[in-house]
């Protein structure tokens, strides 16, 4: 029991105060001009992040900056670097110049993130409404904002963005964060609510992995038989088609002068005796 509270209250740590930093698709930045030099210290940059040796990854995004001094996307891997390693005002710097030099909002997320982490929310606040602003359609972005507003004291507002994060993806996430709104507030008709919210979402994705296990299921099951009727099938094709053989096998063995089992010997046997 108590490895499950500790499992629970580690992954509200990593939800709610881990920051989810944005990370543009390296197919996204096609537009970046890269040579093979470049490619491939963009290579040995993201190898050496997800390695965490920061140090070989910054040298490689520097590298690469000397070469291309307009790299927006090195820009944000470099501010996403030094966010991680706590060079906050760095890593601020390194965020800007991205977005001048390419307006996403990914850049403006980072910021944003930065800024909630460094007590900075009015200014957080406005980086991810411009994010929203830019590309509207990701629930990570309004559950950032949620969390500036809601340290701004603009509750009802915090609770209009994480309602817009559950309509764009229904998680229990979003509805724990909307919980912990409502439990901060004293708001025990809405925590309530909250907590059915979540009991029936719970629920509802459990129905949904068992028929989706049933159906599986039913689809093996169904292949099965379906692999079987048709190797009855072909077995009885086989069959068929045996027969005609066996046939023409049999009749070009069969005696010219079958013997007369009831009789004895064939009559024509006995005459030539006979003659003889």
């Amino acid at each position: 029991m108590l490895a499950v509270v500790l499992i629970l209250v580690v992954t509200m740590i990593t939800v709610f105060f881990v920051p989810n930093w944005s990370e543009r698709d390296e197919e996204e930045l096609s537009d970046t001009r890269k040579t093979p030099q470049i490619k491939k210290l963009w290579g040995l940059a993201q190898t050496a992040m997800k390695e965490r040796k920061p140090m070989k990854a910054e040298k490689a995004l520097l590298t690469i900056l000397k070469f291309d001094e307009k790299n927006a996307a090195a820009y944000n891997r470099l501010g996403i670097l030094y966010a991680k390693e706590k060079h906050f005002k760095e890593a601020v710097e390194c965020f800007e110049i991205a977005q001048s030099l390419d307006n996403n909002a990914s850049s403006l997320h980072n910021v944003g993130l930065i800024y909630l982490e460094t007590g900075k929310y009015e200014k957080a606040a406005m980086a991810f409404s411009q994010a929203i602003d830019i590309e509207g359609d990701q629930p990570g972005r309004y559950i950032a904002y949620a969390k500036a507003l809601e340290k701004l004291g603009e509750r009802s507002k915090a609770i209009d963005a994480l309602e817009t994060a559950y309509s764009l993806n229904p998680s229990t996430v979003v509805l724990r964060h909307l919980l912990e709104i409502y439990e901060n507030a004293d708001d025990q008709e809405n925590a309530e609510h909250t907590r059915q919210r979540i009991e029936q979402l719970q629920l509802e994705k459990a129905e949904a992995e068992a028929k989706n296990s049933k159906t599986v299921k039913r689809a093996v099951r169904k292949a099965q038989k379906a692999e079987a009727k048709t190797a009855k099938t072909q077995a009885r094709a086989a069959s068929a088609a045996a027969k005609p053989i066996r046939r023409i096998i049999t009749s070009q063995n069969a005696p010219k002068h079958p013997i007369n089992v009831q009789g004895g010997e064939n009559k024509e046997l006995s005459k030539k005796r006979k003659i003889i």
